[in-house]
């Protein structure tokens, strides 16, 4: 995950030409970014390189991506009249750049490794747009639920179609897999969650392409993992704050599991890389449907080798290769 980030030179020499959203806005250098970790690391798939947020920007709240601050929404919505302000996203209009990424990398790839879409789960992206950035305790997010639950759902709801659109047009633009990213769900309590996120969670996941597997992840999450089983997915994300035998007993070994290396262990060298690795491994048993990942993104202060060889060693340790 975070495949695509500053902790590679070429990305920041991308950067260096390129404002974050003016980047994520033009397919040849998104394609270029999205295709930099495959040929430096040796991955297994591509992940798309865009932003959970850009869908919500036909909604008018202002987003934009401050310097240091990552992205900030000018206008919060916080309230039912907000709310009842918002209109339907066409998505189509709205992303266009992002499906001709889409055909752009596929067609780079040229079937060497898989292309992986994204989205923001509905909970996150209404997270941001309520609070207005990142959160420690998304107070603001919490008390629209509690007090104003009809807004909420509604808000919900309009983010649960338009993400289930622009995932199914990641699909149809070449898309071989999709993941979809509940960053932050793992502030809420079970009952808070089942109450007010999974039942648009659920109604997203079954709208999307029959067929293409979907990856449900989210941190923080060891005590929703089972609730984020009910809401769908084929794949579970695991974060590395819960043991992976722990987490995969608990959504049942009939779904698959990614994870769940915690991302600072590649800020150490090699030798102690693969000692952790080994673990997550061992943890998997070498049962079926075992995706071997980072538990979130790969941090910026990440040495790029010790990523590549992170993948080396993954690829030497699992049996992957030899079935």
């Amino acid at each position: 995950m975070r495949q695509a980030g500053r902790y590679l030179p070429e990305y920041r020499a991308m950067r260096r030409r390129f404002g974050f959203l003016e980047l994520c806005r033009n397919p040849d250098a998104a394609a270029e970014v999205t295709l930099q970790p495959v040929d430096r690391l040796g991955v297994d798939a591509a992940i798309l390189f865009a932003d959970i947020l850009l869908i919500v920007e036909p909604l008018g709240v202002g987003l934009e991506f401050a310097k240091g601050e990552g992205p900030v929404i000018r206008r919060p919505v916080r309230s039912e009249r907000d709310i009842a302000r918002l209109g339907r996203i066409d998505v189509e209009a709205a992303v266009p750049f992002v499906f001709e990424t889409v055909r752009r990398v596929t067609q780079a790839l040229a079937g060497r490794v898989p292309l992986i879409g994204f989205a923001g789960a509905p909970f996150t992206v209404a997270s941001y747009v309520v609070e207005g950035g990142p959160s420690r305790e998304y107070l603001h997010t919490k008390r629209l639920m509690y007090e104003e639950p009809e807004a909420w759902h509604r808000l919900l709801e309009l983010l649960a179609e338009a993400t289930a659109r622009y995932l199914n047009g990641q699909i149809a633009a070449g898309a071989r897999a999709v993941q979809l990213f509940d960053s932050w769900v793992g502030v809420l309590a079970p009952d808070d969650y089942r109450a007010f996120v999974q039942p648009h969670t659920r109604a997203l996941v079954r709208a999307l392409t029959p067929g293409v597997p979907v990856i449900h992840f989210g941190t923080g999450t060891a005590a929703l993992l089972p609730l984020m089983r009910a809401a769908g997915g084929d794949v579970l994300g695991l974060d590395w704050r819960v043991d992976l035998e722990a987490g995969w007993a608990a959504v049942g070994h009939d779904v698959a599991v990614q994870g769940n290396l915690d991302p600072a262990v590649l800020l150490a060298k090699p030798p102690y890389i693969r000692q952790r690795v080994k673990d997550v491994l061992d943890r998997a048993g070498g049962r079926p449907g075992h995706i071997f990942n980072l538990g979130h993104g790969v941090l910026q202060e990440t040495p790029v080798e010790h990523v590549r060889a992170l993948v080396e060693i993954v690829h030497e340790l699992s049996d992957r290769r030899s079935r």
